[in-house]
This record gives C-alpha cells, structure tokens and sequence, in this order.
C-alpha cells in the first residue's frame, strides 16, 4: 500500500513538477491541520462547559475566536499553496 502511494507520487512528481506536488501536499495538510485544530478547540471547549456550566458563554465566545483564527490561518496557508502553482 505504501509503496504503490509512493509510486503514484513519484509518478505525478515527474510529470507535473515538484513545485506543485508541494503545493498540492500543502494544501492538503493545511487543510487537515486545520480540521484537527478546530476539532480540539471544540471538543475542549465542550468539556470545559460541561465542567462549568456557568462559564458556558465566555468559554464559547473564546472557542469562536479560536476556531475563526485557526480557520484563517488555513486559508492564508491554501492561498500561498496556491501562488506556487
């Protein structure tokens, strides 16, 4: 398996080029950081209010702003990725 996918990326490295090979990998790997990211943020945020719900809105609000800022991060890394092509 792991090697027939390396085999598949070598194969695309040497007819596209390696610039956008990487953009391609950054793109994607941007994009499930950033996944992950948002994920954790929820997720922890969701303990913290079941731990204390009376803190729910000012946990919230900050687990928004988090969530927007990993999100923005992601699209200026897919952005860059882009201008390599």
């Amino acid at each position: 398996m792991l090697l027939s996918t390396l085999a598949v990326i070598l194969q695309a490295a040497a007819t596209t080029g390696l610039a956008e090979l990487g953009a391609a990998l950054g793109a994607g790997l941007a994009a499930i950081g950033a996944g992950i990211g948002i994920g954790k943020i929820g997720g922890s945020a969701m303990d913290g209010i079941a731990r204390q719900p009376e803190a729910g809105g000012d946990i919230r609000t900050t687990m928004i702003i988090a969530a927007a800022l990993v999100e923005g991060v992601a699209l200026f890394a897919v952005v860059v990725c882009g201008f390599i092509l």
